[in-house]
């Protein structure tokens, strides 16, 4: 019997009725609500509509103690060397300034710091700092397109509260529709897990995401209040070089193995199925060595949110599940 997991990002590819019937017919394990790219007016109606659907397991994935970009109009190509702001106010972003989101003690933020947004290659570099208008002047060292709530990675420390407004409000509408399933983002010690269960209460399953070299630090305590812990690759290579994100990997599956704490791990699994019918043979091997490496779950995101065919992914890792069991019977005998 296969206990590898798969949980699904909802999104737009994948919230109408049809394809959720489908991926209930594929037994998928855990459907997934990404607050970050969730409405705070549409968190209730989003649970209701799952619910009136029949989806069980709906997990509420919280924005966490991340900054991001606000909403844009439309994506913009921001070249090197352009000047240009950044505030903290709740308004759209444009070419000329980008707004950031929760709010934080921007002027905190130091001359000459680097400033990453997104996946893209954006990388700003703080010039100087206006006081009075709460801004910093920024230069683009690289060229990068500037999108609607992307993460931004700030190179200096931040206090940053582990739920926003939106997750506190998504956690308390959550617990009154009985879901049980909770994604914390960007913990950062067992102390954030505390806050979580004064509102989702002691019962519920708590899944700690590793994003961060703070939680890489406090594996062992942030594991014990903790039900699973989940693998962000992506958001993890902010802090660690991608070539060393192999071996982190390893590394946190293994000690979370000794200690019998299942690990699920996101970020690129199936990554081409985005936009093609098949993934690459290095992302199967890559599903194959994360399943070998211990993993007791896997996470689907753009490739079910925003792909052209989430159930053929979880078609395919439901292939790729079967083959690695077959291969370790083969072994055995």
């Amino acid at each position: 019997m296969n206990s590898t997991k798969i949980i699904c990002t909802l999104g737009p590819s994948s919230y109408s009725k049809k394809v959720l019937d489908n991926l209930k017919k594929e037994k998928v394990n855990v459907f997934r609500i990404n607050l970050s790219h969730t409405p705070q007016n549409q968190i209730k109606s989003k649970i209701l509509y799952l619910k009136k659907n029949k989806i069980k397991n709906i997990c509420i994935d919280t924005e966490g103690a991340q900054i991001r970009t606000t909403e844009c109009k439309k994506k913009y190509y921001l070249k090197k060397n352009k000047i240009i702001k950044i505030s903290n106010i709740d308004r759209k972003s444009n070419d000329n300034e980008i707004s950031l989101y929760p709010k934080f003690n921007l002027l905190s933020v130091k001359k000459n710091t680097v400033i990453y947004i997104g996946f893209n290659n954006l990388e700003l570099r703080v010039l100087r700092k206006i006081q009075d208008k709460n801004l910093l002047i920024c230069k683009v060292l690289k060229n990068g397109y500037l999108e609607s709530k992307k993460g931004v990675h700030i190179k200096c420390n931040l206090k940053l509260s582990p739920l926003t407004d939106k997750d506190i409000f998504a956690l308390k509408t959550a617990k009154e529709h009985n879901i049980k399933h909770f994604a914390i983002s960007f913990v950062n010690s067992h102390e954030d897990l505390k806050i979580v269960k004064s509102y989702v209460g002691k019962k519920s399953k708590i899944i700690s995401k590793i994003e961060t070299n703070n939680a890489i630090k406090n594996l062992k305590k942030i594991s014990q209040f903790s039900h699973a812990l989940l693998i962000d690759r992506g958001d993890l290579s902010r802090y660690i070089p991608i070539e060393q994100i192999p071996l982190a990997q390893e590394q946190v599956i293994k000690f979370l193995n000794k200690i019998n704490k299942p690990t699920y791990v996101a970020t690129n699994l199936l990554e081409t199925m985005i936009e093609q019918n098949l993934p690459t043979r290095a992302e199967s091997h890559d599903v194959y060595s994360t399943l070998k490496q211990g993993a007791k779950g896997l996470v689907l995101a753009a490739e079910t949110a925003i792909g052209k065919d989430p159930v053929a992914c979880v078609k395919f890792l439901k292939k790729c599940i079967k083959e690695f069991n077959r291969s370790k019977k083969i072994i055995k005998n």
